[in-house]
């Protein structure tokens, strides 16, 4: 990110007052829209974004085309398979790629607040933004939104995908299908989570690097880890990792013996997230910049 941003998003309204912001309050020094919209355009400017969010869209219509071609019915006739099985393996064909999706979201939420630490630019926030918690917000509020939004349409671009791919082998269910497009919906949903946790965890450590190297070693290694043990104990945590419990949110896998509903799993991550961005906050408010 340049400094050229950080002055014209920041500096100019450090000190609007309420008459002339409209919607500020004292001590936070921006309106609650001005905030938006500054982090907006900071996510918006910087190259990492778009790469990343590029990066999700591709990946996911690439393995949805991959999944569907290597669909293999060996002369069945597709309309004696139930319904049933045939959302679902559409649902798990439009959905495969957050299984790499979300270690590019979560890079790209660990750089989104490292970056202004690395560069001096996080000087410029919080000097508008004096009691620093609004920006945290303001940060996890568009980040969640607009990888809701990607990650949303990255999924329904890989049903549509994986539907003109299965077509021909007369394989066919609607978008409208519960089973199809909660999972979808599910999906997009998990991604935008795992990068807010993310945006936490960067916040806490404050390095790119060190971010990044957290935040895979949670979602990606330490189920790996686990997987290997062969211990009571590591398989009873297994289903509870952030990663595990995102994956079975929206029900195309399970990583526990006994089954665990969705609102179970969604409170599973949103744990994880309240504890990284708990610490986010406590370290935003002792910390200098």
């Amino acid at each position: 990110m340049t400094e050229t941003t950080a002055t014209e998003t920041t500096a100019p309204v450090a000190h609007t007052s309420p008459a002339a912001g409209g919607a500020a309050s004292a001590g936070y020094g921006l309106s609650a829209v001005g905030l938006l919209r500054s982090e907006w355009i900071k996510l918006r400017s910087v190259r990492s974004t778009a790469w990343s969010y590029a990066l999700l869209v591709l990946v996911s219509l690439a393995l949805a085309a991959v999944m569907s071609s290597t669909l293999d019915l060996q002369g069945a006739d597709a309309s004696m398979i139930p319904a049933a099985d045939q959302a679902t393996f559409i649902a798990q064909t439009a959905t495969f790629g957050v299984f790499f999706g979300q270690l590019i979201v979560a890079v790209l939420g660990a750089l989104t607040i490292s970056g202004e630490y690395s560069t001096g630019m996080i000087r410029s926030t919080l000097t508008a933004v004096p009691r620093r918690l609004p920006a945290l917000a303001a940060k996890a509020a568009v980040l969640f939104g607009t990888t809701f939004l990607v990650g949303l349409a990255a999924n329904l671009g890989s049903y549509l995908v994986a539907s003109l791919i299965l077509s021909r082998q007369g394989l066919g269910v609607s978008i409208a299908d519960p089973a199809v497009f909660l999972p979808v919906l599910g999906g997009a949903l998990y991604l935008a989570l795992i990068a807010v946790f993310a945006l936490g965890v960067g916040t806490i450590v404050r390095s790119g690097a060190g971010g990044i190297a957290v935040v895979l070693g949670i979602v990606l290694l330490l189920p790996m880890v686990l997987q290997v043990i062969a211990a009571p104990w590591a398989a009873a945590v297994l289903p509870y990792l952030v990663s595990n419990a995102g994956i079975n949110m929206f029900g195309l896998m399970s990583f526990s013996q006994v089954p665990i509903e969705w609102w179970v799993n969604l409170l599973v991550v949103l744990g994880w997230l309240a504890v990284s961005l708990v610490g986010a906050a406590a370290v935003l408010k002792r910390r200098d910049a």
